[in-house]
């Protein structure tokens, strides 16, 4: 298997992952919050749905400038070599706060956000079929509190961010009411 197709696929059983356990919820549940300032299961996946579509948006920008030959990023790789966990590790406090861009704003029932996170594999998908190996250390795409990063590990965050939010939705479960 093709590095793309492995990274796509890794994002595809987080997604998963994350989808099973979302989807085991009463709307209720999934509304539920344990104070006003935290996030529930909606507000997380929203959240997911709107960090991902803007990565993978981001990163077909980046593919299509590099196609046309405009410059994509100049400056120093700081990230060089390292692994998403080792990036983040570096870079984020312990509670970040999203970037209004990918902050929850509409709410809605989990139904909805589910299925619209569900559907993003298909532009990953259709990202992975355009990218080629060799692409994946030599395009940069800035994240916006981890700074540049390549298309590995974006596709990396991908799988991390999800895995992130499926651990505080694990964590909403284990508080909420019977």
């Amino acid at each position: 298997m093709n590095q793309v197709k492995k990274l796509i696929s890794e994002v595809l059983a987080a997604r998963n992952r994350y989808l099973d356990t979302v989807r085991q919820l009463s709307e209720a549940q999934a509304q539920w919050k344990p104070s006003p300032d935290v996030w529930n299961v909606v507000d997380n996946t929203e959240h997911l749905y709107w960090a991902e579509h803007g990565a993978i948006l981001g990163m077909w920008k980046v593919l299509q400038a590099a196609r046309e030959g405009k410059k994509i990023w100049e400056g120093e790789m700081i990230h060089k070599g390292l692994s998403i966990e080792e990036i983040v590790a570096k870079t984020w406090k312990s509670k970040e706060i999203a970037p209004a861009i990918a902050a929850p704003r509409l709410g809605g029932p989990i139904g909805f956000w589910a299925a619209s996170l569900e559907s993003l594999q298909v532009e990953l998908n259709a990202l992975g079929h355009e990218l080629h190996d060799d692409e994946l250390e030599s395009l940069i795409h800035r994240h916006p509190i981890s700074g540049p990063i390549d298309i590995r590990q974006r596709f990396e965050f991908l799988r991390f961010h999800i895995d992130r939010h499926l651990n505080q939705v694990e964590e909403l479960k284990s508080n909420m009411p019977v």
